[in-house]
């Protein structure tokens, strides 16, 4: 798979964060509703990639930073993880793990300490994956922190 940085709101990033979607519409009855913003995914606070195969687009992740916030229990220096994505015929390949880790590894570069993000118990696969990645939980944040489905976990980079 070859990984490109591209604009959270590059084309191709948007078809597949609109499949993500639907995918939360699918298993929760609606979408994401955390805001976010295309610049909070730009360098140097941040960082969106898609995944090609054949020129296709199949995979996606990004991080934004996070400081500081009373209303949140975040750290300074944490990144978090936004629509982490494979598409179902990509899936079982390992590809998750490659946009991971890179995605930790363009966050360490930009200076971030932690990686930090909010999942669902309707995403099994996601919790696999973080928890097997080296992902602890950690103290719910964010739009879901008192949904019982929501589920955070966090990494020391």
């Amino acid at each position: 798979m070859e990984l490109c940085t591209v604009p959270y709101d590059h084309p191709d990033a948007v078809k597949l964060i609109t499949d993500l979607q639907q995918v939360y519409v699918d298993r929760y009855g609606d979408g994401d509703i955390t805001p976010v913003e295309p610049a909070q995914f730009a360098p140097p606070l941040g960082h969106f990639l898609v995944g090609y195969l054949d020129g296709v687009p199949v995979a996606c992740g990004g991080w934004r930073a996070h400081d500081e916030d009373p209303e949140e229990p975040l750290l300074p220096g944490d990144a978090e993880i936004k629509r982490m994505y494979v598409v179902d015929s990509a899936r079982g390949r390992g590809l998750s793990r490659v946009v991971l880790a890179a995605l930790e590894r363009a966050a360490a570069e930009a200076g971030r300490t932690r990686m930090v993000l909010e999942t669902g118990l309707r995403q099994p696969e996601a919790i696999r994956l973080y928890e097997t990645s080296g992902y602890a939980r950690i103290d719910n944040f964010g739009v879901y922190r008192h949904h019982p489905e929501s589920l955070c976990f966090g990494k020391r980079l």
